[in-house]
């Protein structure tokens, strides 16, 4: 018991600063820019196929939601996610089904408390 409780106070850090990415995971199945938009850091290296930008909150907002007409999303799902050593920054990479094809969605973001700040965001086909 005494092993259990040096554990659970060990891991409760990193428990306590992992962002909660739903809104975001949901945001991206419906192809929301909007919502996504709340949780986009003010300056964002945003990536779509093979083009690479360094873009505001806004112009990434824009962005997206232009990539999200075209590509009117299906779902998206999660393959794999990790934090860095110090748990602030956090990265995910998952799958964007899409009716114009499949994409691999690759986000790195940090903690502001629970709220994740996306700093850059990937999009490939």
């Amino acid at each position: 018991m005494k092993t259990l409780v040096i554990l659970f106070a060990f891991f409760l850090p990193v428990i306590a600063v992992t962002p909660n990415l739903a809104p975001v995971t949901k945001a991206l199945s419906e192809g929301d820019a909007a919502t996504l938009s709340n949780y986009l850091d003010n300056s964002v290296d945003l990536t779509l196929l093979d083009k690479q930008t360094v873009v505001d909150k806004a112009a990434a907002t824009t962005t997206l939601r232009d990539f999200f007409a075209k590509n009117k999303p299906k779902s998206f799902n999660i393959e794999h996610q990790g934090s860095s050593k110090g748990a602030n920054s956090h990265y995910t990479i998952g799958s964007l089904s899409a009716t114009n094809g499949n994409y691999k969605v690759y986000l790195y973001y940090k903690s502001a408390g629970d709220k994740p700040v996306i700093q850059e965001i990937r999009i490939e086909k």
